[in-house]
């Protein structure tokens, strides 16, 4: 794990936390066998600058977190592509939530998970990660909900290493994280973490536009990379 605990700074926007994740993580640059995978939607602009720097393949691992219904913000699980499903049962028992408003919750959730898969990859084929180095990114951890559904979804593959890059998490986060997956890179671990966006100067709702604009200039470079000389 390598990680730099701070109490002040402050990421300028997406883009500059991902800058932040390339000097930890220059060892993969230029490596056939490594792709990262962006957790959208805030992941993937952080997501571009890692693999545009170490010249890597770039795709998504979508995911979508299961708010309480009287806080949507707040985890009770999440679900990843591939049908991965993680609950919290300590959250599910503190707010009383019954089978029916779960329920209701995943369906939602599995909707636009759906739609998000068709809309950023549309006929892309499906991932293939047996073998593969995955570095999971996104734009911060808060309880890592998400994150984990996400890991579940690559381990299901075998991947040859997994890791997990995000610009600011908790440090309960971080050493969870740190023990089901191969390396845990985060060069922001506040005391307190009060929210994702607290860490960032400028923290908009990142559009569906966006993430189709980034991935399809990744791929565009990916495709040129690939041409012979």
């Amino acid at each position: 794990m390598s990680y730099s605990p701070s109490l002040q700074t402050l990421w300028q926007d997406r883009s500059v936390a991902g800058q932040s994740l390339v000097e930890p993580l220059l060892r993969y640059a230029r490596r056939p066998d490594v792709i990262i995978l962006a957790l959208p939607r805030g992941g993937v602009p952080v997501a571009y600058e890692v693999a545009t720097a170490l010249q890597v393949r770039l795709d998504l691992m979508v995911v979508r977190k299961l708010g309480i219904p009287s806080q949507p913000e707040f985890a009770m699980g999440a679900i990843a592509s591939g049908g991965i499903q993680i609950r919290n049962e300590e959250v599910l028992r503190a707010h009383s939530i019954d089978q029916d408003s779960y329920d209701a919750v995943v369906a939602r959730e599995t909707r636009e998970l759906s739609r998000r898969e068709q809309v950023y990859r549309g006929t892309r084929a499906p991932l293939q990660l047996k073998d593969q180095v995955v570095i999971l990114i996104d734009d911060g951890l808060a309880t890592g909900a998400s994150m984990l559904a996400a890991i579940q979804a690559v381990q299901v593959q075998a991947p040859a290493r997994i890791v997990v890059a995000v610009p600011v998490a908790p440090l309960d986060t971080v050493e969870t994280l740190r023990c089901i997956v191969n390396e845990v890179i985060c060069p922001l671990i506040p005391e307190r973490m009060m929210s994702i966006g607290y860490w960032y100067s400028n923290f908009p709702q990142t559009t569906d536009a966006e993430v189709i604009e980034l991935l399809q200039r990744a791929w565009q470079r990916e495709s040129t990379e690939a041409q012979p000389l």
